[in-house]
């Protein structure tokens, strides 16, 4: 017997509930819906689809008999049922045969136009399922377009397809036309071909009669099938469909279309060129808008479409924003891409940007009739803003903008400098601006430009300064965050570090450290922690009097950390404190251990289980660095296996985090409630342990539970068994465990499973909360309440 219709045989309730909801007079339509899906799921083998065939079953749910011609199919959940139970079945020609014979070929061609978007969608999805499955199992030899070539289900769809291409029906065109995307995106096969050029003229004609409405449609066709080997390797007609629809779609239109060709490698240079004159046209278009007659060179030599449809769209105010936006958007993504098939002119690109930009802020009065009505349109318009200033980010990434850096600092000094500029507008400069920073700074490096670099990063900071005491709390958090990439990016720099100690930036940004609001606090915390480089730990750091004191500034930090009411500042600081130690710099602070010691009492008490966390990230580099320092090896948690390792140095470097009360922490850690926590603390002790024990060693201890503290340490492993909660953990000694007693903590570390711990924190809570009784507690906890709770209990 077929296993396959076994499965149907051993449980006849399946087939019985079918049966019963066949038999109700006016069946739920979410029970009709999952008999339909569990009908096509069975129905997916070849001879459990003949077995339910034989039960009359299938034409009764599929079928001119079923639901379709009943008052429940106005239910779309039933006509979802109805094509997903269709879609699971396709897998065999019997099934394919039994839709297509059954007239279930016109149900679907139907649902494309369904009310419910997500029925319409799978339906699609289906026709191109069985178009495939049609051709790929029925054929043996390769296509042509005669019509007696294509299997009989396959004729069937094609013939609709091109039968509702004709039509005059809008929506019928569209369907076909989303299903063609769909089927040339997912099918790479080379019937596809044949199956193009049947309809290749029609779709062609939808590009220059004006009566169609379907051009909105094409460029995610000609797309998809420019992604395909078939089309793209061709030579001739396709391209030239291509280069048809970027002349003939709106700018709006096309735009997509020519971006995807862009990205593409293998297309014919000529339509590349094409395409990005395309997405050059509107930016070239407000370059000459600008200034008339044209100063500069423009971006084009020549347009692709008629200058005057971009010209009418930007002096229009319902279409300027979306259009730029929209161009801006795929100048950015092209810009990001690691190789460009294209050259772009960049100098004059980043004209037109400047342009924008003081088109937007009223910087520009334009000599053009065209420009003083797009300058209108822009003045404040937030979206372009941003868009422009994203693009102009990635320009500083391209070689050949230099000429015109001192102009472009002079529109981003004014956006920085207006009180109109909206603060997530003033985010986007800020993080414009730091990119920019950087290139100057490499060039005055290569041209000894220092007076136009001294001069803009005065300017800069001069804003900075007015932008910290700013009443708005953006506006202070995305100065601070704009001050901490420009030090990480530049604090190696000597003019960029004269510049920033000689103002008062320094001063406001320790001022914030009491900020009323917590964003602003964590940013300031996260400031401060990168000025440190250069006012405290750097190889010289600046002589400038008392006013930058360390002491000081530690003892701040050190009490946000212990005190202050909410999360992300306390984040901030045991995040900086990381960093300082990662980068050696705690030592100039007082003793390293101390520092540490401090630091982890304090964290370990604290509610946020990110800073406890963080905590451990400290102890990890703390460890790594005192063992790379005693002389072991170089890998942080290397095993041991040398016996002329000096086991002085291991002796040593254990009594440091003993007398750190690293153990304490780290022991605790294991039970945390949070089990991101228990598994970093179990990861650190695994890698002490492979530094103080060689691998042969370890079986030998795992034994030794007679030692007066190895009591103490199976009471541990006990406790760190049953995993309980850290605020029941005793640390002062309690049960004969010292955790700062060298020998004890060996012995713990010998004979505790660690491996054992690991295993269980990692395993998910699913091995509890997905079992079949967990589920039924779920689904019986809802009876009673069923609207409350219907959603969360399916």
């Amino acid at each position: 017997l077929d296993p396959t219709v076994k499965l149907v045989q051993d449980n006849p309730c399946l087939t019985e509930f079918i049966t019963s909801v066949l038999a109700l007079a006016e069946p739920s339509p979410s029970i009709l819906s999952f008999a339909l899906r569990l009908a096509g799921i069975l129905a997916a083998s070849e001879n459990r689809f003949q077995h339910l065939q034989q039960e009359k079953l299938l034409v009764r749910l599929f079928g001119r008999d079923g639901p379709l011609n009943s008052a429940v199919w106005e239910d779309a959940s039933v006509r979802s049922g109805w094509v997903e139970g269709v879609h699971s079945m396709m897998h065999h020609q019997p099934a394919l045969h039994f839709l297509c014979n059954g007239g279930g070929i016109d149900v679907i061609f139907t649902l494309q136009g369904d009310p419910s978007l997500f029925v319409a969608s799978a339906a699609s999805q289906l026709l191109v399922h069985m178009l495939t499955l049609s051709v790929e199992s029925e054929t043996t030899k390769p296509l042509s377009t005669k019509d007696c070539d294509w299997p009989a289900c396959a004729q069937m769809i094609i013939k609709r397809i091109e039968d509702s291409l004709q039509s005059s029906s809008a929506s019928h065109i569209e369907q076909s036309l989303k299903l063609l995307t769909s089927l040339f995106g997912s099918c790479r096969a080379t019937w596809t071909e044949a199956l193009w050029l049947g309809i290749a003229k029609q779709i062609e004609s939808f590009l220059t009669e004006e009566t169609v409405q379907a051009q909105h449609m094409l460029a995610n066709l000609l797309l998809n099938m420019a992604w395909s080997p078939v089309f793209c390797d061709t030579e001739g007609s396709f391209w030239a469909l291509v280069t048809s629809a970027l002349e003939h779609l709106t700018p709006v239109q096309a735009g997509p279309l020519a971006v995807g060709i862009l990205r593409l490698y293998k297309c014919p240079q000529d339509v590349r060129i094409q395409a990005l004159t395309v997405l050059l046209q509107p930016m070239d278009c407000i370059l000459r808008a600008a200034s008339q007659p044209l100063e500069y060179a423009g971006l084009l030599d020549e347009s692709v479409s008629d200058p005057i449809t971009v010209e009418s769209l930007l002096s229009s105010k319902s279409s300027c924003a979306s259009l730029l936006c929209q161009t801006l958007a795929h100048l950015e993504e092209l810009l990001s891409l690691i190789h460009l098939p294209v050259d772009l002119p960049y100098t004059s690109l980043l004209r037109s940007l400047m342009t924008i930009l003081q088109f937007c802020n009223g910087f520009l009065s334009p000599a053009s009739p065209l420009g003083s009505t797009i300058s209108r349109i822009l003045i404040n318009c937030f979206r372009v803003q941003r868009s422009a200033l994203d693009v102009l980010a990635a320009l500083s990434e391209q070689k050949g903008c230099d000429v015109l850096i001192g102009s472009l600092f002079d529109v981003l000094l004014s956006y920085l400098e207006s009180p109109n500029t909206s603060p997530t507008v003033l985010k986007k400069t800020f993080q414009a601006t730091s990119k920019w920073l950087v290139r100057l700074q490499e060039l005055s490096c290569s041209n000894s430009q220092w007076q136009q670099t001294e001069k803009i990063l005065e300017d800069v900071f001069l804003v900075l300064q007015k932008r910290l005491c700013s009443p708005c709390w953006e506006v202070r958090d995305s100065s601070l965050e704009f001050l901490t990439v420009l030090i990480k990016c530049l604090r190696d720099q000597d003019e960029f570090r004269q510049s920033l100690l000689s103002s008062e930036v320094p001063r406001l940004t320790e001022n914030l450290l009491e900020d009323p609001e917590s964003y602003v606090r964590a940013s300031a915390v996260t400031a401060v922690g990168h000025l440190a480089f250069i006012t405290y730990f750097a190889p010289e750091p600046p002589v400038t009097g008392n006013q930058y004191n360390k002491e000081n500034t530690v003892a701040k930090l050190q009490e946000i950390l212990s005190t202050d009411p909410e999360g992300f500042p306390r984040r901030a600081v045991i995040s900086i404190f990381t960093k300082w130690l990662r980068q050696g710099c705690t030592g100039q602070l007082e003793d390293t251990e101390q520092f540490v010691s401090r630091v982890i009492q304090t964290v370990e008490h604290d509610l946020d289980w990110e800073v406890r966390l963080g905590g451990l990230e400290l102890v990890e580099v703390f460890c790594s660095q005192t063992i790379c320092q005693l002389g072991l090896p170089k890998c942080p948690y290397a095993p041991v296996s040398s016996a002329v390792t000096s086991s002085i140095h291991q002796s040593e470097s254990l009594q440091i985090f003993c007398r750190a009360k690293l153990f304490s922490f780290l022991f605790r850690s294991l039970c945390d409630c949070d089990k991101p926590v228990g598994q970093r603390a179990c990861d650190i002790l695994l890698g002490l342990r492979g530094n103080f024990y060689p691998v042969s060693t370890l079986k030998d201890s795992q034994g030794t539970g007679d030692s007066p503290a190895g009591h103490g340490i199976a009471w541990l492993q006990r406790t760190l068994r049953q995993g309980s909660l850290a605020q029941n953990f005793p640390t002062d000694g309690g049960n004969g465990v010292d955790f700062q007693d060298p020998e004890s903590m060996m012995l713990a570390l010998g004979t505790i499973d660690l491996e054992e711990l690991h295993d269980e924190l990692l395993k998910s809570s699913d091995h509890v909360e997905k079992s079949p009784q967990s589920l039924l507690q779920d689904i019986l906890a809802t009876v009673g309440t069923i609207e409350e709770n219907e959603a969360d209990c399916y």
